[in-house]
């Protein structure tokens, strides 16, 4: 499949209706299983199925950010055999729908009005979605939508907005999924730099939205459909590690071409790459040595190309039994490390700059931030 390029839609015709058709995000959020209710503002709700993991974050509205009430993150692998299929099999959609009826129960718990459940890469590539989809609506009451490249891309830029320098002037936001990536460039060069951040976030109404003054304007974006899980089964059947990850990092450097960054000449100087995602995350903890993962240490550490690159290697010369069983990488994510290593390293290898800014949020945190601010709940702006 070749990557996606703009679209004006927001969501693939296989949706279904949900109480409400937003978009975009941006705040904190922890992991525990359940936490304290912080006071008597309304909840929230954003869950994301994946082509790896069911994750779904119940937040309260708390000035300009949010409060986490609630959490729920699960592997439940749905894009399990749809590269050679084309269809999502029947044991990932029942995993799936096992999560799900989770977090059912947690909305219900909390009593949960506002929610927004998309699903992502899996659903919109597999010729049986549409059902699925039913299928969830009819044994968990969930109204799943599939949204369309834009909009995720979208909701991973906004998300990252409070981590964007006031020195940036050139802006790469990286969102490695588990069955695409998206790569959003932005140029901030017109823009003061105390605004810098709430620019982001104006570009909820879309890539092409324009405002008044100076604006932050998306250059281009691409989402490849190569992602931990779906690169990884592309190269399944080399035997050697260190060569399976050299063909995956060339394969996904060569499916940029289009993007039309890939060739251009931009200075070190005021550029700035947002890398979001388990694997950027998963590779952080390792680099501090996290055996029990921290967010408050991970999201926004800075990390150098240098950094990056030993903890890669110290995950080749591990080989797979010593990345099953390394603490830092954890379970869930030793299978699919070196794939998401690969797009990483490929990233840093083509764009000039020598450091990367580490971010722990993503499509929840904007699926819940675009629902508070269209009910006007948020103070303006994210802190910075």
């Amino acid at each position: 499949m070749t990557p996606e390029r703009p679209r004006r839609a927001d969501a693939t015709e296989a949706q279904v209706e949900t109480p409400h058709s937003l978009s975009q995000a941006v705040s904190r959020a922890d992991e525990p299983s359940a936490l304290s209710r912080p006071g008597p503002a309304p909840l929230y709700a954003a869950l994301d199925l994946g082509t790896n993991s069911c994750r779904m974050l119940i937040a309260q509205p708390q000035g300009s950010q949010f409060a986490i009430v609630d959490s729920f993150s699960k592997s439940v692998q749905l894009g399990i055999g749809l590269e050679a299929s084309g269809r999502l099999s029947r044991a990932s959609m029942g995993r799936a729908i096992q999560a799900l009826r989770i977090c059912e129960k947690k909305i219900a718990k909390h009593g949960v009005r506002r929610m927004r459940l998309v699903a992502t890469e899996a659903c919109r590539r597999a010729r049986n979605a549409r059902d699925f989809i039913r299928q969830v609506r009819r044994e968990t009451g969930l109204a799943l939508e599939i949204i369309a490249p834009e909009e995720e891309a979208r909701l991973a830029v906004i998300s990252c907005a409070p981590l964007v320098s006031a020195t940036t002037e050139q802006l790469l936001v990286v969102d490695i999924g588990g069955g695409s990536t998206e790569l959003v460039w932005i140029d901030l060069s017109t823009v003061p730099p105390a605004d810098r951040a709430r620019a982001i976030m104006r570009l909820h109404a879309g890539f092409d939205a324009q405002g008044e003054g100076a604006v932050a304007r998306v250059v281009d974006w691409i989402s490849v459909p190569l992602g931990v899980a779906t690169l990884k089964d592309q190269f399944g059947d080399v035997d050697d590690d260190s060569a399976r990850f050299a063909l995956m990092s060339w394969f996904f450097e060569e499916n940029l071409a289009s993007f039309s960054p890939y060739n251009a000449e931009h200075p070190r100087e005021g550029f700035q790459i947002i890398g979001t995602s388990g694997t950027v995350t998963t590779v952080a903890a390792s680099f501090l040595n996290l055996k029990r993962y921290d967010r408050t240490k991970v999201d926004g550490l800075q990390m150098t190309s240098d950094q990056i690159d030993l903890v890669i290697r110290e995950y080749l010369a591990l080989g797979p039994e010593g990345r099953r069983t390394d603490p830092r990488i954890g379970r869930d994510r030793h299978a699919l490390i070196m794939s998401g290593a690969a797009i990483l390293q490929a990233l840093m290898r083509i764009w000039p700059t020598d450091r990367l800014s580490v971010a722990d949020r993503g499509l929840r945190e904007g699926l819940l931030y675009a629902q508070m601010s269209a009910d006007g709940v948020l103070e303006d702006g994210p802190d910075t």
